[in-house]
């Protein structure tokens, strides 16, 4: 029965002196032996498989015996049928305990389920991983989970079952109790973390773009293309209107497919660095050549030239919005009908811009412009996105890391 993941009690009676307090397990009859069975929830497998296909390795520690422990981590896909009978792979808690240090930090990675575990042995697991560099996130619903809960880097304890104690201890409260959930949390942090990327990535192309350009035209020319009011109007729309486009992007299943971050990965990774690099550079290029040759090129006023210039340079973040949406897909397009949000950000910015330039003049000290100068603003706007593409192609190294989730009872 305990193969079959069922919770085995035996029933047994003997015949005690009334003044005896304490029965002695021994010269029992036994009445029968009961088997009660906990079953997975239906989500838990799908939500196992999803973790480990985001590089999340799942580690199963409870106080059930060896044979229920093996039969719930099959059932619920921690264990495989190859694996439960591997060297390593299940073991028991005192095994785990009576181990060298050293001996726990070498086998740590191999161990996937711990039957017949303590508090203590909880807590050695998540210290042993956290020595090895892993991220460990414990979930747990009882008061003795606690310790484990709060050394791990993120404590998730259950909201329906789990003690104050416990929940006092975590970071997250699960308040289904369910171990999908967990998956889920996993997708929303990934989603957070990305659309972070996805801000600095944008906002640093805006300043690295200005910086240069006001610097070069300062020192070359003594004079700025950008005036103080044009920069700050800029950062206004994008930090506030541009963070809140990118921060609205909702968690998408490609996330759990990614490999995972680990301790040492920078926020900026190689290929943000790329992607922005490439659009500052082009930013540069193109306002560089308005501010120095766009008078003689386009035959225009100076006024108009300058009031192209902050034009172009606005409508250039406007676009490259669209490729801060996907760091590394080609196509930054898809699935942007499913964020209302975002176009509606895009269409409040460039109607801020059409007012800035058109009716507040003086303020922005801008003049009007006709349908030819728009233009060539929007298509020299425009090219960022091709740009991008071509980018994108450019292949980046990349180093594999590793998350291990680690959870305290039962998915069941």
């Amino acid at each position: 029965m305990a193969a079959s993941s069922l919770r085995c009690i035996a029933f047994a009676y003997k015949q005690i002196e009334p003044e005896k307090v304490q029965c002695d397990e021994d010269d029992l009859t036994l009445l029968g032996i009961v088997g009660l069975k906990d079953p997975c929830r239906p989500g838990v497998k799908k939500a196992i498989e999803s973790c480990r296909m985001a590089g999340v390795q799942i580690k199963m520690i409870t106080g059930d015996n060896v044979f229920t422990a093996k039969a719930i981590a099959t059932e619920c896909g921690i264990l495989s049928s190859d694996q439960e009978h591997g060297v390593g792979e299940v073991i028991e808690g005192s095994e785990f305990r009576n181990y060298t240090p050293d001996e726990r930090i070498l086998k740590v990675n191999n161990i996937l389920v711990m039957a017949r575990s303590s508090p203590m042995d909880k807590l050695m697991m998540v210290q042993c991983l956290k020595q090895k560099g892993h991220v460990v996130a414990v979930t747990g619903d009882g008061t003795n989970d606690a310790p484990a809960l709060k050394e791990a880097d993120v404590g998730l304890s259950m909201g329906i079952q789990g003690t104050e104690v416990a929940k006092e201890s975590s970071d997250i409260i699960i308040l289904d109790d369910d171990f999908a959930s967990v998956a889920t949390v996993l997708k929303w942090g990934r989603r957070v973390y990305n659309n972070i990327q996805k801000f600095i990535q944008f906002q640093l192309t805006v300043n690295v773009a200005a910086l240069v350009i006001n610097f070069i035209a300062i020192v070359s020319a003594g004079d700025v293309p950008l005036t103080t009011v044009q920069l700050l109007w800029a950062n206004l729309i994008m930090d506030t209107l541009g963070a809140l486009a990118l921060a609205t992007e909702r968690p998408t299943d490609e996330l759990m497919h990614k490999p995972s971050v680990g301790r040492t990965e920078p926020l900026i990774t190689k290929i943000m660095w790329r992607n922005l690099l490439a659009q500052a550079i082009y930013q540069i290029t193109i306002l560089l050549t308005l501010q120095f040759k766009g008078k003689s090129i386009f035959n225009m006023e100076e006024k108009v030239n300058d009031t192209m210039i902050f034009n172009t340079f606005v409508f250039c973040q406007v676009f490259n919005e669209f490729n801060a949406r996907k760091l590394e897909k080609k196509n930054v397009f898809k699935g942007i009908h499913k964020n209302g949000l975002f176009l509606g950000i895009i269409v409040v910015t460039l109607i801020l811009q059409v007012v800035m330039v058109e009716f507040l003049k003086k303020f922005a000290d801008t003049v009007r412009l006709n349908w030819a100068p728009w233009g060539i603003c929007i298509l020299l706007a425009a090219f960022t996105w091709p740009l991008g593409w071509i980018v994108k192609c450019i292949p980046v190294p990349k180093m594999p890391f590793l998350i291990y989730f680690k959870f305290s009872h039962t998915p069941s």
